[in-house]
């Protein structure tokens, strides 16, 4: 999440930054090192098969030789090992993401229509077929992850889902993310992480087939994996490192615009923050902020070499200014605190998701509290792609009936171009059916 030198040349004279990034660095998923790992591992694996992925999973994770499928009774017993606030708090996380998922699901609807005389057409929205969870658990574990990846799948109406989570230090899956993940629907659960999970689910080495799509967020070696799997697997999105950004005026609270930047500058070091403003005063208020809050939190050798390295505050003249570096930019998650929240919202453009007003903040949507997706394009992938949604394990599949009536204005036509293609194949099927209407 950066300024192209492209913009940063044709506007040079639109912005000032009060803070820039302390380095100017290739996404950290390009990186040539994780490039060449990941390829070894997935060549190792596909020729080894369970052997290797057993292996990896012994040096990397240092996980045992034993079963690594949890029973269906152990996972549904996870949650009786969690404390009663957070089981309930993931009970109202895993229910709210599948409620908005139900809606987007509602409004995906088959259609049929006669657009000529005898021609019919539709389309049906038909669910992918077996899907491949990866649930992080790594230095943090990602509870809501299972709300975004497995139980939109379900609501979806994915017949199978696999979910693959990494061990914790004493081998056993982490029981939040393990009950998240049986709350959501999970069909088969496996204690495997990293590059070899995503393989041993796209090359079918865990007892079960090969997936057909594989979903989840994780670090650079899983994005990479990923990324090369494309192809024998689908996806459902490339996501590098957690970005967050603001806009904000003069109106916004610092602190908790500080407080939000961080929030999401805890995910790595590498994860980008930015502050767009039409404010000075309020830029270096935010800049004094962060360096208050960084001093309070347990997480400050995460967010302090993320801020310091990553993070940007970009003064603008104007609030057409603000969106046209906002657009540019294009951040996973987007925060909009002004007293003009409407007017950004109708003209922003290029956001993987946003959150309007003070009351907003994106940590609502990575718990799974807001409903919506927290798997999101990073990376500048919003200014053409959206999140992951009940829409991604929909195949909206066409069909068209043609009545015999119908057939001269649709043969003819065919005809007339296969002829001035060269086609004659193509031309062929059309000209036989006009002798069959003719006889």
């Amino acid at each position: 999440m950066k300024l192209s030198s492209r913009f940063t040349d044709a506007f040079a004279d639109r912005f000032t930054l009060l803070k820039a990034p302390g380095v100017d660095a290739p996404p950290a998923q390009r990186d040539p090192e994780v490039i060449e790992t990941v390829s070894r591992m997935l060549s190792d694996i596909e020729r080894h098969g369970l052997d290797a992925v057993r292996g990896f999973a012994r040096s990397l994770d240092g996980q045992s030789d034993g079963a690594i499928e949890l029973g269906a009774a152990e996972i549904a017993g996870s949650g009786e090992r969690l404390p009663k606030d957070l089981r309930e708090a993931i009970e109202l996380g895993a229910e709210r993401t599948q409620r908005f998922a139900a809606l987007q699901r509602a409004h995906l609807t088959d259609f049929e229509e006669e657009i000529a005389p005898g021609l019919l057409v539709g389309q049906r929205y038909i669910p992918v077929g077996t899907v491949g969870a990866y649930l992080p658990a790594g230095r943090f574990p990602l509870t809501a992850s299972a709300f975004m990846t497995v139980g939109v799948a379900k609501v979806a109406g994915v017949p199978t889902v696999v979910g693959c989570t990494p061990p914790q230090p004493d081998g056993r899956a982490n029981d939040a993310v393990t009950y998240a993940a049986h709350l959501s629907g999970i069909d088969h659960l496996f204690v495997v992480g990293g590059v070899q999970a995503l393989a041993a689910m796209a090359f079918g080495l865990l007892g079960r087939p090969p997936v057909d799509m594989i979903v989840g967020a994780g670090n650079a070696y899983v994005a990479e994996a990923k990324r090369q799997l494309f192809g024998t697997v689908a996806i459902d999105l490339l996501a590098g490192p957690s970005e967050v950004a603001v806009i904000a005026d003069a109106s916004a609270d610092p602190e908790a615009v500080a407080a939000d930047l961080l929030g999401q500058a805890e995910h790595g070091p590498n994860s980008p923050a930015a502050l767009v403003t039409t404010s000075e005063k309020l830029g270096r208020e935010v800049l004094a902020a962060v360096e208050r809050q960084l001093l309070t939190l347990s997480t400050r050798d995460i967010c302090g070499p993320a801020w310091r390295d990553f993070g940007s505050v970009i003064l603008v003249g104007s609030r057409e200014d603000a969106v046209a570096v906002m657009d540019e930019l294009a951040p996973e998650h987007l925060e909009v605190q002004t007293t003009e929240d409407d007017w950004y919202h109708d003209t922003l453009r290029n956001y993987g998701s946003v959150f309007l007003g003070h009351w907003s903040t994106v940590a609502y949507s990575d718990k799974g509290m807001a409903g919506t997706n927290h798997t999101l394009p990073t990376a500048g992938g919003a200014k053409h792609s959206a999140g992951l949604s009940v829409s991604r394990y929909l195949k909206p599949l066409t069909y068209q009936r043609v009545t015999r009536e119908a057939t001269p204005l649709l043969a003819e036509a065919v005809e007339v171009i296969s002829a001035s293609e060269g086609m004659t194949a193509h031309q062929a099927t059309a000209t036989l059916r006009l002798r069959s209407y003719a006889g």
